[in-house]
């Protein structure tokens, strides 16, 4: 690595990870990449070395794996590469009633959706702070606004996301260290396939958008140090929505919402 910034990003695979990663290496940022297949990873950093003169580590980490974040931190400090950005991204979703998902599926989910994203966070920010810079974009979603029938897990796994950045959003004001948490509505990443959606078209309807959009939504709002970034009006009135209704029939309607993708 030189001395360009350097952004670490988790989920670089795919959807939103990887329109992250062209985004930062537009810029100018060299990379740490991280995903489970590193064939695709060492395709993605070979493209963005050649259309952008930066320089990009791949590393295939499994993060439902619980040692994977001290491994990826250790490697880098190996190479004497220090954090200026992390991308929390890495994450996935499970439909279907919680009393058939597999507990393995269960834990597999926090420990991505929350634990790996926590365990980054911590072990990168004390860095951040003795630097007096640095920054850092946890992705949650608008599901992480209400409860979620269906997806239960997936939902709740979200609202720690969203309120654990608020928090330290708050706690390092003044620090030179910003925390954002990105909350996208549907998004075509193939996010459905894996989620078990039967036709993935029936994620997002009207508010679906593209990953590339939401990505640049998330990279503005990463730059300007903002707190939450809701991609998209719809979604955002869509969230703010819920504040003003009964605590109970979110949890209604998004059952509803989520039987009807079912089909």
């Amino acid at each position: 690595m030189n001395t360009n910034p350097i952004a670490l990003i988790t989920g670089a695979s795919s959807g939103i990870g990887l329109e992250l990663a062209k985004l930062f290496a537009q810029e100018k940022y060299d990379l740490a990449l991280i995903a489970r297949d590193y064939d695709t990873l060492k395709r993605i950093a070979e493209n963005l070395q050649q259309t952008y003169g930066v320089q990009v580590k791949c590393c295939d980490k499994d993060l439902s794996i619980s040692c994977a974040p001290d491994e990826i931190i250790q490697s880098l400090k190996s190479e004497m590469i220090e954090v200026d950005v992390l991308v929390n991204n890495a994450g996935f979703g499970w439909r279907g009633d919680f009393a058939n998902m597999e507990l393995s599926d269960a834990l597999e989910m926090i420990q991505v959706n929350i634990t790996a994203l926590t365990h980054l966070t911590r072990l990168l920010l004390p860095d951040m702070l003795k630097h007096k810079h640095g920054k850092i974009l946890n992705v949650a979603s608008t599901a992480a606004f209400q409860p979620g029938p269906l997806m239960a897990t997936y939902y709740a796994s979200k609202a720690y996301v969203l309120n654990f950045s608020l928090a330290l959003s708050e706690e390092l004001k003044g620090t030179g260290v910003t925390v954002t948490a990105l909350c996208p509505g549907p998004t075509a990443t193939g996010f459905g396939k894996r989620a078990g959606f039967t036709n993935e078209k029936n994620l997002g309807g009207v508010l679906s958008m593209d990953a590339s959009a939401v990505a640049l939504d998330g990279f503005k709002g990463l730059l300007k140090g903002k707190p939450l970034v809701i991609p998209g009006w719809k979604n955002w009135l869509s969230t703010q929505l819920v504040r003003l209704v009964p605590r109970t029939l979110p949890g209604k309607i998004v059952k509803s919402i989520q039987q009807k993708r079912g089909t």
